[in-house]
């Protein structure tokens, strides 16, 4: 009986042993596998958040609920080698928000500069007719504004007893003419003072009487830009008859912001249109910049001048100007596009990417800007010929370092910033929605 006991318990220690071999190897060959499978295709979760709500959380891409703005992908972990003011990104997030770069290049600024304006006559072209004695208008010859005149023709007739008394104090010096040249002379020279021609005073003194009544001729060929007298009005010594212009060559005065000033020159090619004349274009050159700045309008006069043959420009007429200006002062220098700028109205920011970082890496950095160059701005400091900055999508990487409490546009000096309806921890869908309710 002890036997049969003592070889039961020999064969029941050898199945239990043989058993835990067993397991020990199912364990071991069914566990190993599955724990390396785990490990190797194990993802880390992406998760997306709005710029300007930082609690939203989603699992891919779309947009804030808050606020409708693109949602952007929260970075996985953090890169203590990296400054207060740099920011890392993955390659699908570069492609998401569209980043685009450039490299810093010099280059001459060139900008298009239009330029309001209107045509005017040439102030040297234009003539007045006054009144050289008193008198009375008789006779009107010129009567209405935009008469076209020629040199010598005649304007209107006068008389005046001024006149009369000083023909009869020539008909008094001629008689001692002889005896008193002098006293002649004199008579003749009062005659001239007031305008009296030489073949008008032959013609008095061939006369033998006073003239009572005299012509006024035009100066120059023109048009009438004024007529201030009427027919049987009295008019005084140096009053002002007439304005006569010649109208076959024009200025036209353009108004130039303060801002513009620097890139316009004497000399510089400048093309116009006008609204009555739709789709001809006239050329000119800049022939004179008004050294003084207007106080109301903070702008200056910029002439130019066209010759009107046809007579198909006129006086007062609005014109569009543009210059293709280069500002050759400055030389070479370095220039940006705008859209690369973060402008906070004080400040100028740009990301300025590190080629040191295997990942795409942007700097936080503030520049001085200079000149307005049209779609691009001059650089005075803070960038170097060979560096590349964002010029696209520079909102959102701004946005992404202010989430990280990287230096950011809004936070300068780095840190936690604070955000419109910020919580603390993350905000679930389901909780959101009961919030908008």
């Amino acid at each position: 009986m002890k036997k049969i006991n003592i070889k039961q318990i020999a064969i029941g220690a050898g199945l239990l042993i043989t058993g835990l071999l067993l397991g020990r190897v199912i364990f071991n060959n069914s566990s190993g596998p599955v724990d390396h499978q785990d490990h190797t295709h194990e993802t880390i979760a992406e998760i997306w958040t709005c710029s300007m709500h930082p609690q939203i959380r989603e699992n891919g891409p779309g947009k804030c609920p808050l606020c409708g703005m693109d949602l952007i992908p929260v970075p996985s972990g953090s890169n203590e080698s990296l400054g207060i003011d740099q920011i890392q990104m993955t390659e699908s997030a570069m492609k998401l928000a569209a980043v685009q770069t450039v490299i810093v290049g010099k280059s001459i600024p060139q900008k298009q500069v239009y330029l309001p304006g209107r045509i005017e006559a040439d102030e040297r072209n234009i003539s007045t007719v006054t009144a050289h004695f008193n008198g009375r208008v008789e006779k009107l010859y010129a009567d209405f504004t935009g008469q076209y005149i020629k040199k010598g023709q005649r304007l209107a007739i006068l008389y005046s007893p001024d006149l009369v008394t000083a023909q009869k104090e020539l008909f008094e010096a001629l008689k001692f003419k002889s005896t008193n040249p002098s006293f002649y002379e004199s008579a003749i020279q009062k005659l001239k003072l007031w305008e009296l021609t030489d073949s008008q005073i032959q013609s008095i003194m061939a006369g033998g009487e006073p003239q009572y009544n005299f012509s006024i001729y035009a100066p120059r060929s023109g048009t009438i830009l004024a007529r201030k007298i009427s027919q049987g009005e009295h008019v005084m010594d140096g009053q002002v008859l007439f304005e006569i212009a010649d109208l076959n060559r024009l200025w036209v005065l353009f108004d130039a912001y303060e801002s513009d000033l620097p890139w316009i020159n004497v000399g510089d090619s400048i093309s116009f249109k006008v609204q009555s004349l739709p789709g001809e274009t006239f050329n000119s050159l800049v022939t004179f910049i008004d050294p003084v700045v207007n106080s109301q309008t903070r702008t200056a006069s910029v002439r130019t001048e066209i010759i009107n043959m046809d007579n198909r420009l006129k006086p007062k007429m609005f014109v569009e100007g543009i210059i293709n200006a280069e500002l050759t002062a400055l030389q070479e220098t370095i220039i940006i596009p705008k859209t690369a700028v973060l402008w906070t109205g004080k400040r100028a920011v740009v990301y300025v990417k590190q080629p040191e970082f295997d990942k795409p890496t942007f700097q936080f950095r503030e520049i001085e800007l200079g000149t307005d160059a049209g779609e691009y701005y001059v650089v005075n400091k803070g960038l170097f010929v060979g560096e590349e900055i964002v010029t696209n999508g520079v909102f959102k990487i701004d946005g992404a370092a202010q989430l990280q409490g990287k230096v950011s546009m809004m936070n300068p000096a780095g840190g936690k910033s604070a955000t419109g309806h910020q919580h603390s921890g993350d905000m679930p869908m389901n909780e959101i929605d009961e919030e908008l309710k």
